[in-house]
């Protein structure tokens, strides 16, 4: 009994419109109280216990590097450069927008500092430059949605943290699938360029390249601590946050001197803020999760689905479409939480590694933020383009279609995933 008030009710606030971690929340306490025989002091004990992890302490971290990166004026020197490699293509400064993004993405974590920190240079220079408002925005909601893949992600953490698996490998594993996405990305942006008559931003030169290189390279300093400290084994995932962020200081303040010290109070406020968020949502799916252990839900799901099908590549597909309609219904973390559990349940029988199953969780989540109602990329995107959701939705759909042939290739080419990751593990 307590299995079907605890679904029902989520369901109820979630079509009430609650807010996600709240209707987490309230279901569980629900279930409790209908159960009757468990303490309410459950609830604050499995709220604590749920983010008191070593490894989730990366997950602000690497936030609050984005936010400093941001503000120090990493974002301009990364599009300067971007442009000099991209911006001669048809349509070049969509291109610019993906590449943008792409190196955006190893250093927040995040697709929805990745969007806004791009999007916000980026969406009024494609304005202004004759594209079609709709067409900037769903470009960068599309470049957004990289940064959970290219590490470091903070999905991938969060997964790490539930299932055990190695940080470090999975940061190694994203490295290509989001290479393959960005080159995807780009391809179709040409594309479409060509046909709307959209033009390049600039022509090549190996001496702007050269000059913008060298202009960016301390913004390009992060991220080869980031993934350097991980892949060589000097650092965890959250030691090389804290020593990101360091970094992202140092180089705002003092070198830049973009940050003053009378930064330091909002910057400090905004990250505690944005980070405070991701985290209230996993201490109220943790609360969720204990039940729905106790209860053998994920068991139960996994075993609905393996009675449908014994064969391992329509298991695999049939995972793909729960994860994309959890995507396209539910926030990111709150989907890890409450999916994660189900799915590994399910490993022996889809015949692939944890870390690429990892991969494949965090590239389906990555499609659901460019889809509404709860597609976050396309949210920001939208807000600084000032125009209305539908209208960039249909933009985005020649971008989805893209994403939906990677994600293919994600989940039935290991070597795309594993190759990296296996490096990395000796």
């Amino acid at each position: 009994m307590t299995t079907e008030i605890l679904l029902i009710s989520l369901l109820v606030l979630f079509a009430i419109d609650t807010p996600i971690a709240i209707a987490i929340g309230a279901s569980s306490v629900i279930a409790i109280l209908a159960q009757g025989d468990f303490p309410i002091m459950m609830i604050a004990q499995r709220m604590f216990s749920g983010t008191d992890s070593f490894h989730l302490m990366a997950v602000p971290l690497f936030m609050f590097t984005g936010v400093l990166m941001e503000a120090g004026g990493i974002s301009r020197r990364i599009v300067d450069f971007a442009n000099a490699l991209v911006g001669w293509l048809p349509g070049g400064l969509a291109a610019v927008t993906i590449v943008s993004a792409m190196f955006f993405a190893g250093i927040s974590g995040s697709a929805a500092a990745d969007a806004a920190a791009v999007g916000a240079i980026l969406i009024p220079a494609m304005k202004k430059s004759g594209y079609d408002s709709d067409f900037a925005a769903a470009v960068q909601a599309s470049g957004g949605s990289i940064g959970v893949i290219i590490p470091p992600s903070i999905p991938m953490i969060i997964f790490g943290f539930l299932t055990g698996a190695s940080i470090g490998q999975l940061f190694a594993a994203g490295i290509f699938p989001g290479l393959l996405i960005g080159i995807s990305l780009i391809g179709v942006s040409t594309l479409i360029s060509l046909k709307y008559g959209y033009s390049s931003a600039t022509s090549f030169s190996l001496a702007e390249t050269w000059r913008t290189f060298r202009r960016s390279i301390l913004a390009m300093g992060a991220p080869a601590i980031i993934l350097g400290g991980i892949l060589t084994g000097i650092f965890t995932a959250t030691e090389s946050a804290a020593v990101a962020v360091i970094y992202a200081l140092l180089v705002g303040m003092f070198i830049y001197r973009k940050i003053t010290i009378k930064d330091l109070f909002p910057l400090f406020r905004d990250g505690a803020i944005t980070s405070g968020i991701v985290m209230f949502i996993i201490a109220m799916a943790s609360i969720f999760s204990w039940i729905a252990a106790i209860e053998d839900i994920p068991a139960q799901l996994a075993g609905s689905l393996l009675s449908l099908t014994d064969n391992r590549l329509i298991l695999l597909l049939l995972i793909n479409l729960v994860l994309l309609i959890a995507g396209t219904f539910v926030e990111t973390t709150a989907s890890l939480i409450l999916l994660v559990p189900m799915i590994t349940a399910m490993l022996p029988s889809l015949g692939i590694d944890l870390i690429q199953l990892g991969v494949i969780v965090v590239t389906n989540l990555a499609i659901g933020m460019l889809t509404p109602p709860m597609g976050i990329c396309l949210i920001v995107s939208c807000s600084i383009s000032g125009d209305k959701l539908g209208a960039v939705s249909r933009r985005v759909l020649p971008f989805l279609a893209i994403l939906l042939i990677d994600l293919l290739v994600i989940t039935f080419y290991p070597p795309l995933t594993m190759w990296m990751a296996k490096v990395i593990s000796g």
